[in-house]
């Protein structure tokens, strides 16, 4: 298994595992971050300071072993959205604040939030960015390069909507050298993910697709400009990362937040939005990778926090893109073999290292490789697969699940995730109501003997599902109320008990009663105390008969 063996304390202790390890993750960052940027709507190179940022700072303050910070796809839409409507200065603000929000999540010790969220919802929003990736890289994987979409609700101005829009583009705007890059592109990652990854994994889990994606479609503009020069991308069509001819100028590329806008108040609805869905892409992303990880070592999700929201505050004070811990990167960096953080640190210093020595050679990118690139992350968000996964796991987590991707889709992203985790809240009350571990009804030899047994905790959810069965008792019977597992029952299930056993004898039943255990594992227990006591003050007629 790739990273066995014992791990030795120490940052520097695994020197030959981790330099590998993070020229590999620099191979996958470095196109994510451009291209990450270009799904934004925002300068290019504010996706490379969010991946050194999310590299350097973020990788030196969290303590997890094998994740990986930087701009994420997850966040793309948001930030789109949110540069139609505001200057990039102001924008950069809200990053800031998202940062300082996340930090007081942390030292809050609010971790643990992401945990309340469905997993059903949270994946559907994962899915529906995932989509709406792929529809906003379609234009610039055939060339088309303008802004052409407004911003990412469905319907447009004009009674136009998305995939109208995208018609328009293929019909009108289609550029034959970004069209050839693109063929060559996908070509190149599908090879690379359904065939050289599986047979030859030593090997390829070193040379990562996208990379290849990038050097190959670099070689296509050289061969093209020799020898078919009608199929040669113009300089409109390629990565446009700003050179600088000095030190000096090159920190005069850097871009500050508007502070002038403090009193903003949709700056602060930004910052929030922000510190949300990058709170919880990252806590998810925790998740998944101390899962991977064959040490099976734990982060700690409030010290993530609090290194997710300095990072972002770096980011946002000097021109970069939110950061979250991402999957891709954190997955690659454990693929090629990392043993600690190390790696991770390594990789952003190498990327400025590139930023700030190799632009020229970034500019030789095309954007329809790196919105290649792009569609395939939309992908692995959104693959079919993982519907029919969780499709077979019931309606209780379809129905949340794909509701959140097509409020996300149709309508924005806090929509989308808001019906999603609404619908999840819902399916909870519905379980609730007729779960048949609060309710067991059992028919005596007799045909006259009944047993309600109430489970451990029964609250306001049950009271419908009470009532309705109690209802149904026929006359002339015996009925056993089973409290012996309760610890806790709310008032308004109380009532409903205590209301039916004072009608009973009008409807000649008869009521027993076997009371909650007052011992449990040879301690008092507090609930089921107050159970017995109330029990004790229930309106006798003859009809309650304790057990």
């Amino acid at each position: 298994m790739v990273g066995s063996g014992k791990i030795k304390h120490g940052i520097f202790s695994h020197l030959k595992q981790d330099i590998p390890s993070s020229i590999v993750v620099l191979f996958v960052a470095l196109p994510l971050c451009l291209g990450i940027a270009l799904a934004s709507g925002a300068p290019l190179f504010s996706g490379l300071i969010a991946g050194i940022i999310g590299g350097i700072v973020v990788g030196a303050i969290s303590d997890s072993a094998h994740g990986v910070s930087g701009p994420a796809a997850g966040l793309a839409v948001v930030v789109f959205e949110a540069l139609q409507s505001m200057s990039f200065e102001i924008f950069l603000l809200a990053v800031v604040i998202g940062g300082v929000l996340q930090i007081i999540l942390g030292l809050a010790r609010a971790g643990i939030i992401g945990y309340f969220f469905p997993s059903a919802a949270i994946k559907g929003m994962l899915s529906g960015i995932g989509i709406i990736i792929i529809l906003k890289q379609i234009p610039h994987a055939f060339g088309y390069d303008k802004e052409w979409m407004g911003n990412d609700a469905f319907i447009q101005l004009g009674g136009e909507n998305t995939f109208t829009l995208i018609g328009k583009v293929l019909l009108g705007h289609i550029t034959p050298g970004a069209v050839l890059i693109a063929a060559i592109s996908i070509a190149i990652l599908l090879l690379w993910e359904l065939y050289l990854t599986k047979k030859y994994h030593n090997l390829f889990k070193l040379i990562q697709g996208p990379i290849v994606v990038v050097a190959a479609a670099i070689c296509c503009q050289f061969i093209t400009k020799s020898y078919f020069p009608q199929y040669t991308v113009d300089p409109e069509h390629l990565v446009s990362v700003p050179i600088a001819g000095s030190i000096s100028l090159f920190f005069d590329l850097f871009t500050f937040p508007d502070f002038s806008q403090l009193g903003n108040k949709a700056v602060y609805i930004l910052g929030v939005t922000i510190a949300i869905v990058a709170s919880l892409e990252t806590l998810l992303c925790v998740e998944a990778t101390d899962k991977l990880d064959p040490h099976k070592r734990v982060t700690s999700t409030n010290r993530e926090l609090f290194a997710q929201g300095t990072g972002n505050i770096l980011s946002g004070m000097i021109g970069g893109l939110p950061i979250t811990q991402v999957i891709v990167r954190s997955s690659a960096n454990m693929q090629a073999g990392s043993r600690s953080k190390l790696s991770t640190i390594l990789h952003g210093i190498f990327l400025l290292i590139c930023v700030a020595f190799l632009p020229s050679v970034l500019n030789l990118i095309p954007l329809s490789a790196l919105a290649c690139i792009l569609i395939m992350v939309g992908y692995k968000l959104s693959k079919p697969s993982l519907f029919m996964q969780t499709y077979r796991l019931g309606w209780d987590q379809f129905l949340p699940f794909i509701v959140t991707i097509l409020g996300i889709v149709f309508v924005d992203l806090l929509v989308g995730l808001g019906l999603g985790c609404s619908v999840g809240a819902v399916v909870v009350l519905i379980r609730n109501y007729k779960n048949s571990h609060f309710l067991h009804m059992e028919t005596g030899s007799s045909g006259k003997q009944l047993r309600m047994t109430l489970a451990e905790e029964v609250n306001f959810l049950n009271k419908g599902a009470i009532i309705k069965e109690l209802a149904k008792v026929p006359k002339g019977t015996l009925l056993t109320i089973d409290l012996s597992k309760c610890y806790s029952i709310d008032y308004d299930v109380r009532e409903v008990i205590e209301d039916f056993i004072k009608a009973a004898g009008d409807r000649d039943i008869k009521v027993n009663l076997k009371k909650a255990l007052i011992e449990t594992n040879g301690k008092e227990d507090i609930y089921s105390e107050k159970l017995d006591k109330w029990v004790l003050t229930l309106p006798v007629k003859n009809t309650v008969q304790p057990v």
